[in-house]
């Protein structure tokens, strides 16, 4: 099983130098995967956890894939609806060849209405809009005539029944984000997976977390590797820890989250 991360692309601390710190880090530590974000309008519901700047995830990848090298890069998730399909198949297959293979597209349908009503999206239709643009995204990558077709594994993001569904018709791997471990054990045994790729939290405790309701990846190094452990027995193929908690002031203290990435690296390497 491989483990990534999910970078804040986003907030007052975030700048192009931090993000090239990050990626440095995230593979310098030997996770196998860097994530970012989508927003392309900042209006006030998207603001209120990820405000500006807002670094545009084709951009910021395409700049990681220059100071990285063997790490895969993705999003987790891009809004599917804000953009057109022909351009997301042109950009995604671009940054794939930039990158020599790296890229994962992890897409989704979306929840900032205020954001879907600035960029004149119907929000009502944006889980139809996904699906249309999904099959509209395969088609052009199985009509490209001007290289080799990309091979961009597509992970569909999202908890709710149709996302699974969504993801066993168009995606590769169905990609939930930030639930507890029976509700993700729930998931995977009632449902016949692609793949199966969650995105979970990161957050370091001194003591143990007692909370029924407790999330994934949260609690001590111990119930960290044990949730780890059994996503593995799950059938997880990757696993990607999101250290960003909603606070935008988090990410001017980056090294916070560093230090939990490097302990699960180091304890989840002598227990591999």
């Amino acid at each position: 099983m491989q483990l990534g991360v999910n970078v804040p692309n986003f907030g007052p601390g975030t700048d192009p130098g931090v993000l090239r710190e990050w990626a440095r880090i995230v593979e310098g530590l030997g996770f196998d995967l860097l994530m970012v974000s989508d927003h392309v309008a900042v209006t006030p519901d998207v603001a209120e956890q990820y405000p500006e700047p807002f670094y545009e995830p084709f951009t910021a990848l395409s700049w990681l894939a220059g100071v990285t090298t063997e790490l895969r890069l993705g999003t987790s998730v891009l809004v599917m609806p804000y953009r057109h399909p022909l351009l997301v198949a042109r950009m995604a297959a671009n940054l794939d060849r930039i990158s020599d293979g790296r890229l994962v597209l992890g897409v989704g349908v979306g929840w900032a209405r205020q954001e879907f009503e600035a960029l004149g999206v119907p929000f009502t239709r944006r889980g139809r809009l996904t699906e249309e643009y999904l099959a509209a995204l395969r088609d052009a990558w199985h009509e490209e005539s001007d290289g080799p077709t990309p091979s961009v594994p597509i992970w569909v993001g999202g908890n709710s029944g149709t996302a699974v569904r969504r993801a066993v018709r168009f995606g590769d791997a169905w990609h939930p984000l930030r639930n507890t471990m029976p509700w993700l054990r729930s998931a995977v045994a009632n449902h016949s997976l692609p793949g199966f790729a969650p995105r979970i939290e990161l957050r370091l405790t001194t003591e143990p977390v007692d909370d029924p309701d407790r999330l994934a990846g949260v609690g001590t190094i111990e119930q960290i590797l044990e949730d780890l452990d059994e996503l593995r027995r799950l059938g997880a193929d990757t696993v990607v820890l999101d250290p960003y908690h909603e606070d935008p002031e988090e990410t001017r203290r980056p090294h916070v989250a560093w230090q939990a990435l490097t302990a699960v690296a180091t304890h989840w390497r002598t227990r591999s």
